[in-house]
C-alpha cells in the first residue's frame, strides 16, 4: 500500500508538471530567445548565466532545508497522515509551486530584483519597508527554530529508560552526527580554498571531497563526541551547540561566499540528493515487498492540543514542502540573477517545488510507519528512523542508515541557518542603509540577538507548558512565513494586473494563504495571551496579524483608486 500511494504521488508531480506548468508557462508568455537579467546585467558576482543542473542543485538546496522534512511530520503525527499528503499534493502543485514560478518570473521581468524592490516599485514606499520586515521576521523565526532543531539533533541524550529500542537507537545518534557535520564544516571549508586559491579544477575536487563527506559518516560512527566531551555551557550540552551555532552564523554571515557557502551548498547537495534518491528507492522496495507498510492512522482527529485545529493549523505547519514564502525570497534574490534562459524557469522553480513536495512525502512516509507516536522525539529522530528502515533493504544497518539521515538533515538545517542569517542581513542593511564592514558586522548582530536569547529558553506554549523554543515557535514561524508567501502572491498579483494577464491563478491562493495565515495568527494570539502561553509570542502575532491587514487594505486601495498605475507607469 506504501509504495503504490507514493507512486500515485510521484505520477500527481509529473501530470502537474506537465499539464498546469505548461499552463503557467503560457500565462507567463515564455521567450527562450529572451536575454535574462544574468545576461543584461552580468557581473560575474551576482548577475551569471548558470548551468541548469548547477542553478538547479542551488536552487533546490536552498528552499528545501528542513522544512519539508520537519512539518510534514509534526502535522502528521498530530493529524494523521492522510491530511498533510493531500495538503503536500494539492499544496505544492496549485499554490507552491504557482507562487515560486511566479516570484522567479517577476523577478526575471524586473532585471533580477527581489520581491520585496518590485513591491516597491508597484506599491507604496510603506508596503515596501513593511514588507522587508515581513521577511525580517520570518528569518528570526526560521533560526530560532533551526538552532534549537540542530543543537537536538547534536546533543547526546543520555536517559533512554522509557523509550523503546528502536527509539532509543535513533535518538543515540547525536554524538555521531555531531562528529560528522564538524568534519563535514571543515571539508567544505577546504574545498572552498582549493576551488578558489589553489585553482583546483572542480571534476577533481568532486573526485576528491564527495567521498570524503561519505567517509565523515564512518568517522562519526566510530568517533562520537560523547556526552562528556562536550562541556555543558549555560547548564547542558544542547546548550553548548546553541552557542557553538550561534558563532558559525556570525562567521559565515561576514566570510566571503567562497569560503563556506558556495562549497557546502555543493557538497551538501549530493547528500540532499543521495538522501532523497535512497529514500525513494528503499520505500518503493520494501513497500512492494513488504518489509514495511503502512501502521500508523490515516485520520487521528480534527483536533490536536497543542497545534490547535486542523484548520488552520494543518497549512501552516507544513510549509515547505506545500508552500513556502522563503521561496520567493531565495527566487528572487539570487536564482532569477543566475537564469539563463526563460525556457528553464520551470524546471527551476515549478520544478524544484514539486521535488520538495517528493521529499515531504518521503518525510511523511517515515511517520507512516509507525505503530504511534514516540514520545519526546524531534521531527529530525523521526525522520532519521524512517530513512534507517527504508535503507536497509539495501542490506545496509538500520544505524548506519539512520547516522546518514541526521547528517543529511544536520546539513539541510546548517544551510538554512546561514543562508538566513546572510539573508536577513541583507534585509536589515536595506531597512537601515548600512553599508560597508560595520554595517555587515551591526546587521548580523541584530539579527542573531533575538535567536540568542530565546534558543537557551523553555518557551511556554498553551496552558502554560513549558516546551523546546522550536516546537513553541513553529507555529508562529509557520503562520509567518506562510503570510510571506500570500504577500509575494500579491506582488505576483498586482504585477499580472498592470500587464493586463489572467490573474486567478494567482489570486486564489493568495486568497487562501491570507486567510489561513490571519486566522492563524490570531488563534495565536489568543491562545499565547489568554491561556497563559508566551506573552512575547502573543504580542509579534498581533503585529504581524495588523501589519499584514495594513498592507493588504493599502494594495486594495491602490488597485481601486487606480494609484498603482502612476507607482508602475503602467
Amino acid at each position: 500500500m506504501l509504495a503504490i500511494l507514493f507512486a500515485a504521488c510521484c505520477a500527481v508531480f509529473a501530470a502537474a508538471y506537465r499539464i498546469y506548468g505548461g499552463y503557467l508557462d503560457r500565462q507567463y508568455r515564455i521567450e527562450p530567445g529572451r536575454p535574462t537579467p544574468a545576461h543584461t546585467e552580468s557581473d560575474g558576482v551576482d548577475y551569471v548565466p548558470t548551468p541548469n543542473l548547477v542553478l538547479f542543485g542551488h536552487h533546490f538546496s536552498s528552499i528545501a532545508g528542513a522544512g519539508p522534512i520537519v512539518g510534514p511530520i509534526i502535522a502528521g503525527l498530530a493529524f494523521g497522515w492522510l491530511p498533510a499528503l493531500l495538503w503536500i499534493v494539492l499544496g505544492s502543485t496549485l499554490i507552491g509551486g504557482v507562487h515560486d514560478y511566479t516570484a522567479l518570473m517577476a523577478s526575471v521581468r524586473h532585471r533580477g530584483r527581489s520581491i520585496g524592490q518590485i513591491a516597491k516599485r508597484y506599491l507604496s514606499p510603506r508596503t515596501y519597508v513593511s514588507f522587508l520586515v515581513f521577511i525580517w521576521f520570518t528569518m528570526i523565526y526560521i533560526l530560532i527554530v533551526f538552532l534549537d532543531l540542530t543543537s537536538a539533533s547534536f546533543a547526546p541524550v543520555t536517559d533512554f529508560s522509557d523509550l523503546d529500542a528502536a527509539t532509543r537507537t535513533a535518538l543515540d545518534q547525536g554524538g555521531r552526527v555531531a562528529t560528522a557535520s564538524v568534519l563535514y564544516i571543515g571539508i567544505a571549508l577546504a574545498l572552498g580554498f582549493c576551488l578558489n586559491r589553489l585553482k583546483l579544477p572542480l571534476s577533481w575536487a568532486t573526485a576528491i571531497f564527495v567521498p570524503l563527506v561519505f567517509a565523515a559518516l564512518w568517522v562519526g560512527r566510530h568517533i562520537p563526541l560523547a556526552a562528556d566531551g562536550v562541556p555543558p555551557l549555560f547548564g547542558s550540552p544542547r546548550n553548548t551547540w546553541n552557542a557553538v551555532l550561534l558563532v558559525y552564523c556570525l562567521v559565515a554571515s561576514l566570510t566571503p561566499v567562497w569560503v563556506l557557502l558556495q562549497p557546502r551548498d555543493y557538497l551538501s547537495s549530493f547528500l540532499l540528493f543521495f538522501c532523497l534518491l535512497g529514500g525513494i528507492s528503499g520505500l518503493l522496495v520494501s513497500g512492494w515487498t513488504g518489509r514495511v507498510d503502512i501502521a500508523y492512522p490515516a485520520f487521528i482527529s480534527f483536533h490536536h492540543p497543542g497545534l490547535g485545529f486542523l484548520f488552520p493549523a494543518l497549512f501552516i505547519t507544513i510549509a515547505c514542502g506545500a508552500i513556502s514564502g522563503f521561496h520567493s525570497i531565495v527566487a528572487s534574490g539570487t536564482t532569477a540573477k543566475q537564469l539563463r534562459d526563460e525556457r528553464s524557469a520551470k524546471r527551476i522553480s515549478y520544478g524544484a517545488m514539486l521535488v520538495e513536495g517528493v521529499l515531504a512525502v518521503v518525510a511523511l512516509s517515515a511517520v507512516m510507519i509507525l505503530v504511534e507516536a514516540p514520545e519526546g522525539v524531534t521531527p529530525v529522530a523521526v525522520f532519521a528512523s524512517g530513512i534507517g528502515r527504508f535503507f536497509s533493504v539495501f542490506g545496509l544497518p538500520p544505524e548506519t542508515g539512520m547516522t546518514f539521515g541526521l547528517l543529511a538533515v544536520s546539513t539541510f538545517l546548517l544551510t538554512t541557518l546561514d543562508t538566513c542569517t546572510r539573508l536577513a542581513r541583507f534585509v536589515f542593511e536595506e531597512l537601515f542603509e548600512l553599508e560597508g564592514a560595520g554595517g555587515r558586522v551591526m546587521s548580523t548582530l541584530a539579527t542573531l540577538a533575538i535567536p540568542a536569547v530565546v534558543v537557551f529558553m523553555e518557551v511556554r506554549g498553551p496552558g502554560g507548558v513549558r516546551m523546546p523554543a522550536w516546537m513553541a515557535v513553529w507555529p508562529a514561524f509557520g503562520s509567518t512565513n506562510q503570510l510571506l508567501a500570500a504577500l509575494a502572491l500579491l506582488v505576483g498579483f498586482v504585477w499580472l494586473k498592470s500587464l493586463g494577464r489572467k490573474t486567478w491563478f494567482v489570486f486564489l491562493p493568495m486568497v487562501f494563504m491570507s486567510v489561513t495565515t490571519l486566522t492563524a495568527l490570531g488563534q495565536l494570539a489568543y491562545v499565547n495571551l489568554a491561556k497563559e502561553g508566551s506573552p512575547l509570542l502573543g504580542v509579534l502575532s498581533i503585529l504581524l496579524m495588523l501589519l499584514a491587514l495594513s498592507l493588504i487594505i493599502d494594495t486594495a486601495w491602490r488597485l481601486g483608486t487606480g494609484a498603482w498605475k502612476k507607482e508602475a507607469g503602467a
